[in-house]
């Protein structure tokens, strides 16, 4: 429908008249403010004076046009990566398509980048000979498709090589079942599991769970729980954006375009991961499914499951078993119950209780569930002392702190005190013909991780150098 910008004079210096023709409002106000800055000289002027006048709006519009066609160039690479994923998930699609998309996945390549590199992996397969018909990065990608092909220009008579290979009668592939299971089929996590360090879990978000797209019925923001939980910047964090896996850093910096493809080769390149965790549904677990292959081995492997309030509370589980450095904590199923007036967990010989609130706060005893006694004598890895008795002062932090209290009391080491005596009675002791019960002189039992060494130790401080204890 005709306006009143397309239907007078056009005024190049009105951000509306290009705006009624389809300019962005960005952009038209950058085009208008310089036919504005440089406007056409009358047809009086002299023509070297024009000539010059129309040079000086060139350039000024040259950034501009410059940024426009990097814009373009990168919704056009967008365009293309799409319509071949479209045509792999409609089943129309060939392995060139599939290696265009592992070249970008895989290596990070851009669009004409990932067509060569599919090309060189193509010629090598199909037994043709070298030809690249490209320079630059083009050419690198080519190389390294062919390279992965099979392919090798060292051998003089590489290409009859291959194409007596392709010429073989093939026979029909007998169906290989895959030896890892599908992120999809991961179990929900649990507080059964080992706890690992920060620095070697994984996590991998959906677009919804990380909120860089509109929530489903299905799905909750997790995110922000991981970015203010201590020691969690260590741990790699992925993100799906439409069908690839991308950095977190990337895709919440990318606000109008979409963000490079994350190089999973560089990103998991020297790391060791011992945990691994999906938090995505429908169609962004698809994708994950999709890179399954290239995902690294760990010990745990799982993924969230159910209902919301359900995918929150394993999500805390998973939070609660991260590590930061020079921490030890004990693994294992902590088994809760209650009593009339409070609350009981137990894990290994440890049982912890609440019992109420007194004028310090709510108070949580740690006790040797045999004897019923104070958990006294304990250390923790980093040699600090642990107090069985312990206060909190809100309701609802009471169950996390108990299991807190657990985990660092069951993965520390437990020290007896020393008994000493005087010299004539333990000598009186070491001669004499009826042994002594084992811990009467002088030590007692050590329990916990390390014990065998801590004892020797001991036993080596009150020995002599001709072997009389003293």
């Amino acid at each position: 429908m005709a306006t009143a910008e397309t239907m007078g004079p056009f005024d190049p210096g009105k951000a509306a008249a290009w705006i009624a023709r389809g300019r962005p409002p960005a952009e038209a106000a950058q085009l208008a403010a310089i036919w504005r800055r440089y406007p056409d000289l009358p047809a009086g002027a002299s023509a070297d004076a024009r000539m010059r006048r129309l040079r000086e709006r060139v350039g000024a519009m040259r950034p501009l046009n410059d940024a426009i066609a990097r814009r373009n160039a990168q919704d056009r690479e967008h365009r293309n990566f799409a319509f071949t994923a479209t045509r792999l998930a409609a089943g129309q699609g060939d392995d060139r398509d599939r290696a265009i998309l592992a070249g970008r996945d895989i290596h990070g390549f851009a669009w004409m980048a990932a067509v060569r590199y599919a090309d060189g992996l193509q010629a090598a397969r199909s037994g043709w000979p070298y030809a690249p018909h490209a320079v630059g990065t083009e050419r690198d990608a080519y190389d390294r498709g062919f390279r992965e092909g099979g392919g090798d220009r060292d051998d003089l008579f590489d290409t009859a090589r291959r194409a007596l290979r392709v010429a073989e009668p093939q026979r029909e592939p007998v169906p290989a079942l895959s030896s890892r299971p599908l992120p999809s089929t991961w179990p929900k996590p649990d507080d059964a599991r080992r706890p690992a360090p920060w620095s070697r879990r994984l996590v991998i978000f959906g677009a919804a769970e990380a909120g860089l797209a509109a929530r489903t019925s299905n799905s909750a923001v997790l995110l922000p729980p991981l970015l203010v939980r201590e020691g969690a910047d260590a741990a790699a964090v992925l993100v799906v954006v439409g069908d690839a896996l991308c950095a977190l850093d990337d895709a919440r910096a990318a606000a109008t375009c979409p963000p490079p493809p994350a190089d999973l080769n560089t990103l998991f390149a020297g790391r060791d991961f011992s945990d691994i965790l999906v938090a995505a549904q429908g169609e962004d677990l698809a994708v994950i499914d999709a890179h399954a292959l290239f995902l690294p081995l760990a010990r745990h492997q799982e993924r969230l499951r159910h209902t919301l309030p359900l995918q929150r509370a394993q999500f805390a589980l998973w939070l609660e078993r991260g590590l930061c450095p020079g921490e030890t904590r004990a693994a294992g199923h902590i088994r809760w119950g209650k009593t009339i007036h409070g609350l009981v967990a137990r894990l290994g010989e440890l049982t912890a209780t609440w019992s109420g609130k007194d004028a310090q706060g709510h108070r949580i005893v740690i006790t040797v569930t045999a004897t019923g006694e104070p958990a006294r004598g304990y250390v923790a890895g980093d040699g600090a002392a642990l107090e069985p008795v312990f206060h909190v002062s809100n309701r609802k932090a009471v169950r996390g702190a108990m299991t807190h209290a657990l985990r660092r009391f069951a993965g520390g080491i437990r020290l007896a005190p020393h008994h000493s005596y005087k010299r004539e009675e333990a000598d009186m002791e070491l001669n004499s013909s009826t042994p002594a019960p084992i811990g009467r002189v002088h030590h007692r039992p050590l329990a916990g991780a390390g014990a065998n060494s801590l004892a020797s130790q001991a036993r080596a401080r009150h020995a002599t150098p001709n072997g009389t204890r003293t």
